[in-house]
């Protein structure tokens, strides 16, 4: 079913989720690395994990004419640190499939802005096809978190200070043991970096981020949930579970 231009989909589990998702975006990049090499930005956690699992298994998708970017890193976290979302990745996906280019965010610059600019030019001048997402718990995109997500944002890549929501969410999936230990700044591509993407698929499953589906699906398109602005891009689709799915009131196709 559509909600505006975003479509949703449910699926009867995680497993099943991550390989409608995966035979989707396979597809997609066949099509299009059969014309020319691509580009994509990926996200880094558990509500991935799937879907990633399932990316890597398939075949027939020549990685090497792939350039990865990842859409955050947390500041002051090394990359061999297994927090790390570029660490992440690349121990679930990067590794194993070896696209052509991998460009990681250095959480350990000494000159963060730098960072950002550099970052920024690298995606500027990539143009990303594809981009691969999740919505945080409070509704965010990467580290986009409402309500200071700016859904005209000036800049393709920022500084930001992490919303204790996302610190929180952190420590449920089981990478920090505790809040105070979650670190407090990141780099993040805005929302229009990551919109930027003429493809855009959204991996969503599990009990909490129900409420953020809810509010996505449902409410008003605003700051307050930044993942509302997907029901504006041309070609999204949301891969949901039962779990996620079961707060929102829309009937979504498949419940």
């Amino acid at each position: 079913m559509k909600v505006d231009k975003l479509q949703a989909r449910v699926y009867g589990d995680r497993r099943a989720l991550g390989r409608a998702a995966a035979a989707d975006v396979a597809a997609k990049m066949r099509e299009l690395i059969a014309a020319k090499p691509i580009s994509m930005i990926f996200a880094a956690a558990q509500s991935q994990s799937e879907f990633l699992e399932a990316l890597t298994a398939t075949k027939g998708i020549d990685w090497s004419r792939v350039t990865a970017f990842h859409m955050d890193e947390f500041i002051g976290l090394p990359g061999t640190a297994p927090q790390s979302f570029g660490r992440w990745l690349r121990d679930r996906l990067f590794d194993k499939v070896r696209p052509g280019n991998v460009h990681y965010l250095d959480g350990m610059a000494k000159d963060v802005e730098q960072e950002c600019a550099r970052y920024s030019a690298l995606l500027q001048a990539s143009r990303p096809d594809i981009t691969c997402l999740g919505i945080g718990e409070n509704g965010h995109l990467a580290y986009n978190d409402p309500p200071d997500a700016d859904f005209n944002d000036p800049k393709a890549v920022k500084r930001v200070l992490i919303d204790d929501a996302s610190r929180q969410q952190q420590v449920n999936e089981g990478c920090f043991p505790a809040l105070q230990e979650v670190p407090k700044d990141a780099m993040t591509l805005t929302i229009p970096a990551l919109l930027a993407a003429p493809w855009i698929y959204g991996m969503v499953p599990g009990a909490r981020k129900a409420a953020a589906v809810k509010r996505t699906l449902d409410g008003p398109i605003a700051t307050e949930c930044p993942a509302t602005i997907l029901r504006r891009h041309d070609h999204v689709v949301l891969y949901l579970d039962p779990d996620s799915s079961k707060s929102a009131d829309t009937a979504i196709a498949g419940r």
